[in-house]
């Protein structure tokens, strides 16, 4: 079905008009058409194709925290406990957090554009079909939650690693920070829309209806405007001088890599705090609006979800500034120092954690200090996603990356959002001590208050990282396989390969 693996003529997965495969290719564009550019693209084409990936990334949040903007609605429809509603969001990450290995195997070595095209498709009708879901089946919610991961994991996997090959040094950090842009402005406008539409429509399942149709429009736009580059062009290696490695070989290279594991795990206590936010934040807003006495509880749906609306706008707000302060903040230290990057992500995480810690604990007083400090803790958290991005691909070889994004995309998830939304809400129906609007106000606090410890935890994670980065990145930069230097390659590199952990700048 996929070919030949080590092939760039695949019949499928390849695509002979694509910019990917061996430089004897004859794609002969006009010169209006295609500058004379390393990965194969114009330099208009290149920008085109960050602006539909950017487009993609935003619906794939979007599309995730529309269930979490209507889970009042959805907790009172299935007259579910706190422990089944967490696990809306882990199975879905469940299934993603196992498929993308496949897919970041299948990115190494296929046609990205193609695979991406499939899991978009996927994705949408599974999208579509869980808006169908009656109060007796909520298995059935469960199971197409789950299944929305595989469009998730097609995508995520490999659209960072097409940026990488159009865009090098400060130009790729800029587009990735445009890239991750839509992550937390796709996740507020997700609370937005999902509690806009619930209000609207006077019932929750409308507003799972709205992102497979535009999920379609993704991909037309992949499969008109998006072409797929050649990996590791850009960065003056092209692929033909880089031969693949098996998968054990790859995943060996990758655990043998301080600053890609190091920075891994601090980017899992990030997916764990904004896993267990995402899901609960909303209907903890609201709880403690019940608590103080300013909302009454959801007797009747639709719920109230100006809470979900709120904090969506919150969200987008300070996923802008939160990525883009931490963007500028990395450039500008990066002249003073080569650690920038995972310095500035641990600031991001220790920053982030007294002020979550402060929002929790002044709900029970004040709805205007609780947002305040969430809009500080948020503004922090999101600091580092575009950064931790950038740290992968400049430590990893062009082709390992997606292999690289898939191990990280299960760790991360593994240990953190696949199981962090179900055990705060274990942990709260544990912490109550009675069937009361009270308690389930004061569990669901308590249980939050776990997620400000493991961003402390994360911190220390990237300041970690900060000890390795700078011999990973000249590793990765200078690498060649041990087989090359006896075809005239530098020494400088030759040593790095046989020699890597005596190598200093």
């Amino acid at each position: 079905m996929f070919g030949d693996p080590m092939s760039d003529t695949t019949p499928f997965f390849s695509d002979d008009n694509e910019g990917e495969g061996s430089a004897e290719k004859d794609d002969r564009p006009s010169p209006e058409q295609e500058e004379d550019s390393p990965s194969g693209l114009s330099h208009i084409r290149a920008h085109l194709t960050v602006v539909v990936l950017c487009y993609i990334n935003l619906l794939n949040y979007m599309d995730r925290f529309t269930v979490a903007g209507v889970l009042p609605d959805i907790e009172h429809f299935f007259n579910i406990s706190d422990g089944k509603s967490g696990l809306l969001q882990t199975v879905f990450i469940c299934s993603y957090m196992i498929l993308a290995p496949l897919f970041g195997y299948l990115g190494d070595r296929y046609n990205r554009k193609m695979i991406m095209c499939v899991g978009i498709g996927f994705w949408s009708v599974v999208t579509l079909a869980s808006s169908f879901v009656g109060k007796d089946y909520f298995w059935a919610l469960l199971l197409t939650r789950g299944l929305v991961g595989v469009g998730e994991a097609s995508y995520s996997t490999i659209a960072p690693t097409i940026i990488a090959d159009l865009f090098i040094k400060e130009k790729r950090t800029n587009m990735l920070s445009i890239f991750y842009f839509a992550i937390p402005v796709g996740s507020g406008l997700g609370y937005i829309v999902g509690s806009a539409v619930d209000n609207r429509a006077k019932d929750w399942h409308w507003a799972l209806r709205v992102t497979p149709a535009l999920g379609l429009v993704a991909v037309l736009l992949l499969v008109c405007v998006v072409k797929e580059p050649k990996r590791g062009a850009i960065e003056a290696r092209p692929e033909h001088t880089l031969q693949r490695t098996g998968w054990l070989a790859d995943m060996k290279a990758l655990c043998k890599n301080n600053s890609f594991v190091l920075s891994t795990f601090g980017f899992t206590a990030v997916a764990f705090v904004t896993g267990s936010l995402a899901l609960w934040a909303p209907a903890f807003l609201f709880r403690a609006a019940v608590f103080t006495g300013e909302k009454q509880p959801c007797v009747v749906e639709p719920c109230d979800t100006s809470d979900s609306l709120y904090f969506g706008i919150i969200t987008c707000v300070t996923g802008v500034l939160g990525v883009a302060m931490g963007v500028g903040v990395s450039q500008w230290l990066r002249k003073r120092t080569p650690r920038a990057d995972p310095l500035v992500c641990a600031a991001g995480l220790l920053l982030a954690a007294p002020f979550l810690y402060l929002s929790i604990i002044f709900a029970q007083k004040s709805t205007v200090a609780t947002y305040f400090f969430i809009f500080f803790g948020e503004m922090f958290l999101c600091m580092n996603w575009a950064i931790v991005a950038d740290i992968l691909l400049y430590v990893v070889v062009p082709t390992r990356r997606s292999t690289a994004e898939a191990f990280q995309i299960v760790i991360s998830h593994l240990l953190g959002d696949a199981g962090s939304p179900y055990l705060i809400g274990v942990v709260s129906d544990s912490l109550k001590q009675a069937d009361s609007y009270m308690w389930q106000f004061r569990s669901l606090q308590l249980s939050l208050l776990l997620c400000s410890f493991v961003a402390v935890v994360g911190g220390a994670f990237f300041l970690a990282t900060a000890l390795f980065i700078e011999k990973d990145r000249q590793i990765a930069e200078n690498y060649v396989q041990a087989g090359d230097c006896d075809r005239g390659v530098t020494p400088k590199a030759c040593m790095l390969v046989v020699f890597p952990i005596f190598y200093k700048q």
